[in-house]
């Protein structure tokens, strides 16, 4: 059942516990994926992305250096490829003509095709007749140590950008030199004349420019346009006072919503650098946000180990909200239209939705736990008074 209906879930999910979930949310109901039966810690999901197919295949980055296919239509793993070098987890995750783009903790950038399965994990440096300087079968590239996110560009797949702790923004092309094409230059100092650290956590590009927004570790913002001379920001604001985790573009691209480690969201706008408004429901770190590419929904999981579906137009609001039980680290929304228009399938007699089911049962500790509660204080009052009679005080005489 949860095979046949995986073509109609809206939200996927990476979890710290190595499982893939899919989840409907007109049908209110979640279901489990993994390649091999039981799930994993070893095998935690820290990237997703789409495949060649669009959201008919999936790539699932996991934590033991593997990358899993996935087919959404069939609901199955259908094979997966060991992706060595470097140390760390993977901070991105993309594919581009048939290539997969992976970058790990320690930097190292790597295309990998599909002639290379086979292949050892040193590259080769061989020359290319196009000129380019690309690597034979494999391209590797040092970004610096640190990363904390390789973004692609939607418009330009074969670039992509790169950031980390103490690792300014760069944006490199794969298909020119081994040299960034651009490399940010850090902020002034501080009034106390103190050098600005660097932690940008996220990174995105801005549709129909070259601009690029980033979010850091010390709950900045800032704009980055390398078409202009400077390669400092053009624009920088700031959210809070905690470290900003994570960042998605709204639909119409001139603001970005940040998520930081106190769960906190807000829409903040990209022209002026102010604040739009706030999102609230969110009780631990964001891992994962994005944006529905034309309706006014957002999409967010994190360590409270729950799903929400937010409205980020007036009103705004909580649309959905599904417990998942493991903590999440990453999340691909769906970009379809038709979420009301699809094909209701009938439900098992015996299946009840998940929220409902979780609900039930909590409700049910909950009661078995007060009348345990209830059993222990209740006493009956002819014993106690019985008790009280018996006492006798010093000097006292029986009746």
């Amino acid at each position: 059942m949860a095979a046949a209906a995986a073509r109609w879930n809206h939200v996927w999910v990476g979890t710290e516990t190595g499982i893939l979930k899919g989840v409907n949310l007109q049908r209110k109901q979640a279901a489990n994926f993994t390649a091999g039966g039981q799930p994993r810690r070893e095998e935690a999901v820290s990237a997703l992305c789409w495949g060649t197919g669009g959201e008919t295949q999936m790539l699932v980055g996991c934590a033991d250096r593997t990358v899993k296919h996935f087919s959404t239509e069939d609901g199955i793993f259908q094979g997966q490829r060991h992706c060595p070098g470097g140390e760390g987890m993977f901070r991105g995750l993309a594919q581009a003509d048939g290539t997969l783009i992976t970058c790990v903790d320690s930097g190292i950038l790597r295309v990998w095709h599909d002639k290379d399965k086979d292949t050892s994990s040193d590259p080769v440096r061989l020359p290319c007749p196009d000129g380019w300087g690309r690597w034979a079968g494999l391209l590797e590239l040092r970004v610096g140590p640190g990363v904390c996110r390789m973004r692609q560009d939607p418009a330009h797949p074969h670039v992509v950008a790169t950031g980390g702790k103490e690792n300014a923004l760069k944006i490199w092309d794969l298909q020119g030199s081994e040299e960034p094409v651009f490399r940010a230059k850090n902020v002034r100092n501080d009034w106390l004349d103190l050098r600005v650290p660097i932690w940008d956590q996220d990174i995105q590009f801005l549709p129909g420019s070259q601009k690029l927004v980033t979010c850091t570790g010390y709950h900045q913002v800032r704009v980055y346009d390398p078409a202009s001379p400077q390669r400092r920001p053009v624009l920088e604001t700031t959210y809070g006072e905690y470290p900003l985790t994570a960042m998605t573009l709204t639909p119409g691209g001139n603001s970005v919503i940040v998520g930081n480690t106190h769960g906190q969201l807000a829409e903040i706008d990209l022209r002026q650098g102010r604040l739009l408004g706030c999102l609230k429901g969110l009780a631990g770190s964001v891992r994962g946000l994005q944006c529905h590419p034309s309706k006014p929904l957002l999409a967010s999981c994190g360590l409270d180990r729950v799903l929400r579906i937010h409205r980020i137009q007036n009103p705004r609001g909580l649309e959905h909200k599904v417990y998942l039980k493991s903590q999440l680290n990453c999340l691909l929304l769906s970009g379809r239209d038709n979420w009301e228009d699809e094909p209701q399938e009938p439900q098992e007699p015996n299946k009840v939705p998940l929220e409902d089911t979780e609900t039930d049962e909590l409700w049910a500790s909950l009661e078995a736990a007060a009348k345990r509660k209830l059993s222990g204080l209740e006493q009956p009052q002819g014993a106690l008074q019985t008790r009280r009679r018996k006492k006798k005080r010093p000097g006292s005489t029986s009746p």
